[in-house]
Formats: C-alpha cells, sequence, structure tokens
C-alpha cells in the first residue's frame, strides 16, 4: 500500500539531512515518521502494528531555493512543491499541476492531508480527484476561527489600522475576512473528502455539518517527545503565582482576557506574573528567564524597526491595556519556544491557562496536561473533549476574565485540589496521546480506507 502525506511543513528528519530550518511543533507528524522509518527497517516487524506494507511519500512547501524537487531518503520519497505561506487566502492553481505529476510519479493507494488551512489541501484533492482514498486530517477549523476572531475586542479596536496594518493590507477586519476565503477552501475540502480524521466532538460536529457523507475516524495526536519523560510537574518546585500562556499573538488566542482578568489575581497576590511564548506584538520578548537549549526553529532576532512603526492593532490594545491596568511588570513575552525551553516554562508555572476564544485540540493543553501541570482553559471547541471538567483541571466560560481570574485562584489557594487534578490530567493525557495506540489506530484507518476503496473499485459496496 503506498501512502501520500501531504505536510504544511517540512519534517525535521529532512530539513537536518540539508541543513535547512525547521519547526517542530509537528512533532507528532516526526515521530509516525520515524515510527515508519523503522518499521520498514525491521524484518521482524508484523501484524497490525508493523507498517511494513507501507511505502511511503511526503510532500510539503519548499524553499524557492530548492524549488520543485524529488528526492529519496530512509526509503521514502520526498516532494517539494512551492507555494506563497504568506498569503493562505490566494489559490494557486499551479499547485494543481505540480500534484499532479508528484501523484504520477509517486501513484498512491491513499492521500493523507494533515490539516484544512492551506490552499495546497483543495489543490491537492482537485488533482487526485478520489475522494475514496481521500484522508483529511482535521486541525485546526477555520470556518470558526473566521466567525470568533474579533474574540469580544471593542468596536473601536477591530475598526483600528496601525501604520503597519495599512502598510501589510492586513488589520483585523483584513485578518478576519481573510480567514473567510480559508474558510471557503477548507469547507470545498471538507466536501471533497470521503474520510476526515478528527480528535474532539467539536471537529466532528463541524465537519459532519459541511459533509455528512464523509467517513469520520478518530484519531488521537501524539506529542513531542520530551513531553512524556520526567521530570514532571511538582507545585513546590514552580513560581508561585506564575501563569503560563503558549501564545497570545492574534485576537483569537485570548491574550487580552487575560490582562483584563489581571488586576484580581494582582490585588489578591502581588506577585502574579504573566509569561507568554510565542511571536511578541508588544515590544521585544524577554528571553532572560528561558535557559533550557533551544533549536533553529526557537531562533528569533529583534527588529531594526522601532515598535511604532511594526505594532499591529492588537498589540497596541494590548500595550493600551497594560498601560492602563498598570500591568507592565506583571507581563513577560518570552518569544518562540523550542519544544524543551517550551517544557521548561510549564514545568516552572504554577498554573497554565488557554484563554483562548475558541480551540479544536490545543496541543498546549495535551503537553501541560502530560506534565501534570494544573489546567484552566476556555470551555469551548474541542477543549471539553481534552480536560474533564473538575476532575483533570477548570474549565471556564471562554470570553468571561472574571470566571477565568477566578479558576486561576481556585489552583492557587488550593494546593491539593491543584496536585489531584494535575495527576488526573497526567493520567488522562498519557491515555489519550499514547504513540503506540496512535500510531496503530493510524495503520488501522489506512487498511480500512483501502480496503474500503478496493471494494468499491471492483463493484463492491464496502461497510
Amino acid at each position: 500500500m503506498k501512502v501520500l502525506w501531504l505536510c504544511n511543513v517540512m519534517l525535521p528528519a529532512f530539513a537536518r539531512t540539508h541543513d535547512l530550518p525547521y519547526t517542530n511543533r509537528e512533532g507528532w507528524l516526526s515521530g509516525s515518521y520515524e515510527r515508519m522509518v523503522r518499521d520498514r527497517a525491521d524484518d521482524s516487524g508484523e501484524g497490525n502494528t508493523s507498517a511494513r506494507d507501507i511505502e511511503l511519500g511526503v510532500c510539503f512547501p519548499a524553499p524557492y531555493a530548492l524549488g520543485n524537487f524529488r528526492q529519496e531518503q530512509d526509503s521514502v520519497i520526498f516532494y517539494g512543491f512551492l507555494e506563497n505561506l504568506d498569503t493562505p487566502e490566494v489559490y494557486d492553481h499551479t499547485l494543481e499541476k505540480r500534484f499532479q505529476e508528484i501523484l504520477n510519479d509517486f501513484q498512491p493507494d491513499i492521500v493523507h492531508i494533515f490539516g484544512t488551512e492551506f490552499p495546497h489541501t483543495l489543490a491537492m484533492i482537485q488533482a487526485f480527484h478520489n475522494p475514496d482514498r481521500i484522508l483529511l486530517g482535521i486541525q485546526g477549523l477555520c470556518s470558526v476561527i473566521a466567525e470568533k476572531y474579533m474574540a469580544d475586542l471593542p468596536v473601536m479596536v477591530q475598526k483600528d489600522a496601525t501604520f503597519r496594518d495599512k502598510l501589510k493590507k492586513d488589520s483585523l477586519v483584513q485578518q478576519q475576512e481573510k480567514y473567510r476565503r480559508r474558510a471557503a477552501m477548507e469547507n470545498a475540502s471538507i466536501r471533497m473528502a470521503g474520510h476526515i480524521t478528527g480528535r474532539t466532538d467539536f471537529d466532528r460536529r463541524v465537519t459532519a455539518s459541511i459533509n455528512p457523507k464523509a467517513v469520520y475516524h478518530h484519531m488521537n495526536e501524539t506529542m513531542r517527545s520530551c513531553f512524556y519523560t520526567t521530570p514532571v510537574w511538582k507545585r513546590e518546585n514552580s513560581v508561585p503565582y506564575s501563569i503560563f500562556l503558549p501564545q497570545g499573538d492574534y485576537p483569537i488566542k485570548g491574550f487580552h482576557y487575560m490582562l483584563q482578568a489581571l488586576p484580581k489575581l494582582i490585588a489578591a497576590h502581588p506577585q502574579t506574573h504573566v509569561y507568554v511564548a510565542g511571536n511578541s506584538i508588544i515590544g521585544r520578548a524577554d528571553r532572560s528567564s528561558v535557559t533550557a537549549p533551544g533549536d533553529r526553529s526557537s531562533e528569533s532576532g529583534g527588529s531594526r524597526y522601532p515598535l511604532f512603526i511594526r505594532i499591529s492593532a492588537y498589540g497596541r490594545y494590548l500595550r493600551l491595556l497594560m498601560v492602563e491596568k498598570h500591568l507592565k511588570k506583571h507581563v513577560t513575552v518570552l518569544g518562540k519556544l523550542s519544544a524543551e525551553q517550551m517544557k521548561e516554562q510549564y514545568l516552572k508555572c504554577s498554573v497554565f491557562a488557554c484563554p483562548s476564544a475558541v480551540e479544536n485540540s490545543p496541543n498546549s493543553v495535551g503537553e501541560a496536561m502530560l506534565l501534570g501541570v494544573p489546567v484552566v482553559a476556555s470551555r469551548t471547541g474541542g477543549i471539553p473533549s481534552m480536560v474533564d471538567e473538575n476532575h483533570d483541571g477548570i474549565l471556564f466560560e471562554a470570553g468571561n476574565a472574571d470566571a477565568l481570574a477566578a479558576a486561576i485562584m481556585q489552583i492557587w489557594d488550593e494546593g491539593v485540589i491543584a496536585d489531584v487534578f494535575g495527576e488526573n490530567a497526567r493520567k488522562h493525557a498519557l491515555r489519550t496521546h499514547d504513540a503506540d495506540l496512535n500510531y496503530a489506530r493510524l495503520l488501522e484507518i489506512y487498511r480500512a480506507i483501502n480496503a474500503s476503496a478496493g471494494k468499491n473499485e471492483t463493484g463492491v459496496k464496502g461497510e
């Protein structure tokens, strides 16, 4: 059986071989790849958990210096294609021609597409034109992101546009419109896919509303390897009254909700401090507290342009909140972090917060749970499918800053409950994100699709 993967990013295994920059954010993808390579090299493997019968091809957006390429490595054929990822709302018809070349060369039995966020998903489905052999993996859902994008921002902020926004044609209103355009392509892809993988009641419900005929396959994700190893979170080793947020550079991630909640937390505990990972849109990142080793995926430098030129409307609003509520000394943006650096921050914090307006199944929540960190998160999207409320952590109404503050306060004021929640979360996450179970499930889905499609092609109705 020949399986072709269409990925949003270059696999680190390929990038390291060619000394190219890469991102580790899709660590579960690397884990599946490495497991397949080992299986094919191991003559003793057999049965449903072995991939010896699978030939793998992988294609991904390539740097323009590489161009369209075909290269074999680890008995896997890699294909590169050119795509402008800076404008994912614009459909590129030339991708269909390139994918037709790849399909003709590899001749896959199944095309497994990871994510719906980019035009290459729709282009591959159009080029392959065989829905019974398409497996579409749901990550985020652009249609829901577009709907929730403004995340309760004041109307004057929604309509604001800084110098940077005007220059880049990237105001909040324009960002939301870009997501709407991406959602149109995403919906078209879902309608043309015969098979869908997802992980939550939320993504199952949304995709079924778009394409009720598609076969839905539940498949959990495997997290990056360092989150399965010790040490795990201990309250006595954490920094008291410290909060860790995984991201805060666009509205839907809810950084502004956290800033709105902070005054109540500071009033009760003056040493309260929030640490935020990811791209800083409020000024230079402060990495002085980051000591874990990084990698090329976490390298970041300062900008040569002054902040007033490069700040976005959302960044300006965040800074305004910080000034009005006297929060500057209580907030640190850490910049982009490697997996090991993220783990360091999880272990240091006294609570992990996910205040997003909507999420499907954020990896950050899974990572925090694997480490046994007390979690507070919005009761939105697919998060209730990940966190067993009042057993693994505390969920609060999305967008309610007072409820967010109360949830964090409960974790801080009831240490024994925080410890129990953390232990329960770790046990839950070790089951949900079990690498062996998830890998076996992936192979099971491939074989089921191949068998069903084969029956249909010989005129026998598939199950």
